[in-house]
């Protein structure tokens, strides 16, 4: 509690950081890192300064009783590492969108050139331009309006377009920063796929900026089909480490629980790794016998 936030973040910036060194051996994409990005939300306790900084949401019933904050994080694909996180209100006059996030996300430690993978939330311009901008690849799936706009056609399996995409009107409303010749160069594949929980078999959109060249359209495929992992390294943080229902009382001890955890977490991970190293498994594999992965 003494500890002065600026020093929990530096040690969790260099937890990472050192961590990610250290298995740099782990399987790359086209020779890079790929991490997921995903965003989840947190209760914060009822009280007057968390209302303020983090204001509880409104439904169809009301307020919430709960003051939320948005976080959103980074996790290696191979590994499970994760960056340390970035988060904000999810409500109220300051809140902030996961795009907004994403944004901030990058200008922190992402490590040079990874491919960045995202979910439908993260399939618009303004993250694949903001991705761009920095030299990270993206893959990214798009709802079916805005790959249609896209490719300008039909959709069907078996499409693996180059394209440009340049933002909307409604894009550049939201984002009016946007230079006027603001553009992203890359392919739109359409895959049908089938879900193995035995659902209907249904066309997926993905969006990439990774060449032909450097991802065949079954590695961006197999690429995005690892995205569920993130979903269970969400479920560790939450559930495991309990920052679902976050206990500190303040802004800045809130910013060091989670940041805590979050030290606490790639230790684990980084033990998982070293241990699924020396029994020739994939890290994302390794578990007590019997155990399912996480």
């Amino acid at each position: 509690q003494e500890l002065p936030l600026g020093v929990v973040e530096q040690i969790a910036n260099q937890v990472w950081g050192g961590l990610l060194a250290q298995t740099g051996g782990a399987a790359r994409v086209c020779g890079r890192r790929a991490l997921f990005v995903d965003g989840t939300s947190l209760r914060a306790p009822h009280r007057p300064e968390m209302k303020e900084e983090f204001p509880p949401t409104l439904n169809q019933h009301g307020q919430s009783h709960w003051p939320v904050v948005k976080m959103l994080v980074a996790h290696d694909l191979e590994t499970a590492l994760a960056m340390p996180p970035v988060w904000g209100a999810m409500s109220g006059p300051r809140a902030v969108s996961e795009q907004a996030l994403f944004e901030e996300l990058l200008r922190e430690r992402m490590p040079a050139g990874a491919v960045l993978v995202g979910d439908i939330n993260f399939g618009v311009f303004s993250v694949a331009y903001a991705a761009d901008q920095r030299q990270h690849p993206v893959v990214l799936r798009m709802q079916q309006q805005r790959a249609r706009a896209l490719l300008g056609g039909p959709l069907v399996d078996g499409i693996d377009r180059e394209v440009e995409w340049r933002p909307s009107r409604e894009e550049r409303k939201s984002h009016p920063d946007l230079p006027a010749d603001a553009s992203v160069r890359g392919r739109l594949l359409v895959m049908l796929v089938q879900p193995d929980n035995g659902k209907d078999a249904f066309l997926l959109f993905l969006f990439t900026t990774l060449s032909a060249a450097e991802a065949s359209r079954e590695d961006v495929l197999q690429i995005y089909g690892k995205r569920w992992n993130i979903e269970l390294d969400l479920r560790t943080l939450k559930g495991t480490l309990q920052l679902e229902q976050l206990t500190c009382t303040s802004p800045d001890m809130i910013a060091k629980e989670i940041h805590a955890a979050m030290i606490t977490y790639n230790l684990v991970r980084a033990v998982m790794y070293a241990a699924a190293a020396q029994s020739g498994l994939a890290p994302r594999d390794f578990g007590p016998p019997g155990s399912a992965p996480n």
